[in-house]
């Protein structure tokens, strides 16, 4: 299982405001800031961001992202409208998404530096 995720960003204060705004429509804070890593988390951190001077933008074509789980599909919404307004850009608008399971309900955002971040949820019928 996983324990914590991490994402490479190029300006750590733009990608701090970012997640900050992002991060709290999930009930995630700042728990950890260090020169150049900043953890986010509910009791421990769960979510970082790492400073990665140099580095190219992450390439969309890439097909990684991170996927989010919440409990409702107003913390999507919240989560989504959230990251837009923080600088982020929408890849995929909130709604039910046609896939293996019965009810998926998501949305897809893009960071300030390309990572692709999703929030999920899966209402009952």
């Amino acid at each position: 299982m996983i324990d914590h995720i991490s994402v490479g960003v190029s300006d750590l204060d733009r990608a701090a405001k970012f997640y900050e705004a992002t991060l709290a429509a999930l009930g995630l804070t700042r728990l950890v800031t260090r020169p150049r890593t900043i953890g986010f988390g509910k009791a421990y951190p769960e979510f970082w961001i790492n400073l990665r001077e140099g580095m190219p933008r992450v390439a969309p074509e890439s097909g990684v992202h991170i996927c989010l789980r919440t409990r409702t599909t107003d913390e999507v919404d919240a989560f989504h409208a959230a990251a837009l307004s923080a600088g982020g850009a929408s890849d995929g608008a909130p709604g039910i998404r046609p896939h293996d399971r019965v009810r998926y309900y998501a949305a897809f955002v893009t960071d300030p530096d390309g990572n692709r971040i999703e929030a999920v949820t899966f209402p009952s019928e």
